[in-house]
């Protein structure tokens, strides 16, 4: 299970800064296209969920990597609660011929850039996106417990008042901003 918290508007140089500070890894510094998939009648999205196809193409080595993954919401108070299925493939076309297979079409695809820093048990990941989906730097913090959670927010400057466990969709609903991805997302 995935524990999950946003942190919006972040100066980028500043938690890089901590980041290092902190002795903490950078363990990704990576071009990620997110290609989510659902049925025609949406029924993974309306159930808080999605299956997707993430093409990782590695900034220092560019390698690329293929992994299919399926997610979905079990709860979403301070943090948010994902049950998480992933598994790597040889390429995107064997990706896309599963979820094809199975009846799922492709909705959307994300494309952002991602730094991700090792934090004790914890990811620190900085996501930049594409202007016209996110126009702002967010973070997520990615921990096994609450408590390690907390604890690298504060690291971080922040107080859990200060996150988000909302999806990405809501927070630029809540801004006024009309994202290009389908709710549920």
């Amino acid at each position: 299970m995935e524990l999950e918290v946003k942190i919006l508007d972040i100066d980028l140089e500043h938690i890089r800064r901590i980041m290092v500070e902190a002795g903490a890894s950078l363990v990704k510094d990576e071009q990620q296209d997110n290609l989510i998939y659902d049925f025609p009648d949406r029924r993974l999205l309306k159930a808080q969920g999605y299956a997707r196809i993430r093409v990782v193409e590695d900034h220092r080595t560019k390698k690329v990597d293929v992994l299919m993954t399926t997610k979905r919401l079990i709860s979403r108070d301070v943090v948010k609660r994902m049950e998480e299925f992933e598994t790597p493939v040889s390429d995107r076309e064997t990706g896309e011929g599963i979820f094809k297979a199975l009846g799922l079409e492709l909705i959307q695809n994300i494309r952002k850039t991602r730094e991700s820093y090792q934090v004790k048990n914890s990811l620190v990941e900085i996501d930049i996106n594409e202007k016209e989906f996110v126009p702002f730097p967010y973070l997520e913090v990615e921990s096994p417990t609450v408590e390690e959670l907390e604890e690298i927010v504060t690291l971080l400057g922040y107080t859990m008042a200060d996150t988000s466990s909302k999806s990405i969709f809501q927070i630029l609903e809540e801004r006024g901003l009309t994202p290009t991805t389908p709710k549920g997302l």
